[in-house]
């Protein structure tokens, strides 16, 4: 059976983790690993990710759930953690705040990882994402959505799968940790690096076909705007040039003047 490794980073994140939980313990999949990685938060994090861990175990719902709460350098780091404790085949960042859509997600999900005799898991399983507000309120559906047959080229146009919508093949994943000299747009680059080496192995990128993620609205990359800018087109350069860079930069600002 395949296994599935989400992974939660905390940090003084007490009046947003439960929904997350909640919507993780939800899933009817039984073979969920939860890796809630903690940066020594001094509120009730902890607290509650314990609570959780005891009502996960008491229902015997087939998941697994590990915390680990100690001092962070950053985001990243604390995500780099999680890709290094992982075990399942794939791993997916359900952040704080973050949850999945409905109790049958990960089923759906595992349906399109499902091969033929002979033939390797695909690299890559990734959807549709729903913006939400903290409340858990639909917004709308992310602007940004993802073809029928995504590429590592494919994120020249942005980046057409949430961080929460992607999920890597653990193997692969580990393999490339993130960037820790960036602050907000690591996951750009780590989500196009991991696509690369998936097309390098021949491997598959496959569309789910689903709504799997609803992200909170407010992150981290929307807090900081114009940093992730600058740190997005950095990312773009070092993967698809300079000059391809600065080109689609400029049709970028042509199309939200037409809009």
């Amino acid at each position: 059976m395949i296994t599935f490794s989400v992974v939660t980073i905390t940090y003084n994140a007490a009046q947003v983790l439960q929904p997350t939980l909640d919507s993780v313990f939800m899933q009817d999949y039984p073979h969920v690993e939860h890796l809630i990685i903690d940066g020594a938060s001094t509120d009730n994090t902890v607290a509650i990710a314990e609570a959780y861990r005891k009502q996960s175990g008491e229902a015997e719902n087939g998941h697994t759930v590990r915390i680990q709460s100690e001092p962070d350098n950053g985001l990243y780091d604390a995500m780099n953690k999680g890709l290094q404790l992982a075990t399942g085949d794939y791993v997916v960042f359900l952040n704080a705040g973050d949850r999945f859509p409905a109790a049958d997600t990960l089923d759906r999900v595992v349906l399109a990882a499902v091969v033929g005799d002979g033939e390797e898991r695909p690299a890559v399983l990734f959807g549709d994402t729903d913006i939400i507000d903290g409340k858990g309120n639909f917004l709308c559906h992310r602007r940004l959505t993802p073809p029928a047959r995504l590429t590592w080229r494919s994120f020249r146009y942005g980046m057409l799968v949430c961080h929460q919508a992607f999920y890597a093949r653990t193997d692969i994943a580990r393999s490339l940790p993130y960037d820790t000299a960036y602050r907000y747009s690591a996951d750009v680059d780590w989500c196009i690096r991991v696509m690369k080496e998936g097309e390098r192995r021949g491997l598959l990128l496959r569309n789910i076909h689903a709504v799997v993620a609803d992200y909170v609205q407010e992150g981290q990359t929307t807090l900081h705007h114009k940093e992730s800018l600058r740190e997005r087109f950095d990312v773009m350069r070092r993967h698809y040039g300079l000059l391809q860079t600065v080109l689609l930069h400029a049709w970028f600002a042509v199309r939200s003047l037409v809009r």
